[in-house]
């Protein structure tokens, strides 16, 4: 059985390499950040105040930093990120039945956009800097336009079918 110190220290030994590839330089916060989110795919908050304590800076400073940016996230992400763009191009050519069609496909509301398995999480955002592919949406940064709400959830079923092959 696991004792909780060495567990804790597990948790931490990926953040302190982090910190440590940048030579724990405090004015490196955000690239650390970065590097941390992309370890846990969210900043939890334990990890803030241990990247503040190690760093020798204020917890309200990195946290002030987290929530600044919108690239950072506080909450657990899925596997996989869908942002679904609302912008003026892709609102006028029909983003919100996209949006309704992903929540219906993936049992999502509104107040809850991950699902509870971790593997998707939704996200509406107001550009993508695409508009002539209008409606588009990305999953993990990679574009796709041109969507309907039936292309959307046959998008999703490619990727429920990959995830079970696995």
């Amino acid at each position: 059985m696991t004792s909780q110190p060495q567990t804790i220290m597990r948790k931490f030994e990926k953040v302190c390499e982090i910190i440590e590839q940048h030579n724990n330089d405090s004015s490196k916060l955000i690239p650390i950040l970065q590097a941390v989110q992309e370890e846990y795919r969210y900043l939890p908050e334990d990890v803030i105040y241990y990247v503040a304590t190690a760093l020798g800076i204020p917890s309200a400073q990195v946290y002030g930093v987290a929530t600044f940016y919108s690239h950072f996230a506080l909450k657990p992400k899925g596997k996989y990120v869908i942002k679904i763009c609302d912008g003026t191009a892709c609102h006028v050519k029909k983003s919100i039945p996209i949006l309704e069609a992903l929540l219906k496909r993936l049992k999502l509301t509104l107040d809850s956009m991950t699902t509870p398995d971790m593997l998707f999480t939704v996200e509406t955002v107001s550009c993508l800097g695409a508009c002539g592919l209008a409606p588009v949406l990305t999953i993990n940064d990679e574009v796709h336009g041109l969507m309907t709400p039936e292309s959307t959830a046959a998008l999703i079923d490619q990727i429920i079918a990959r995830e079970e092959e696995k």
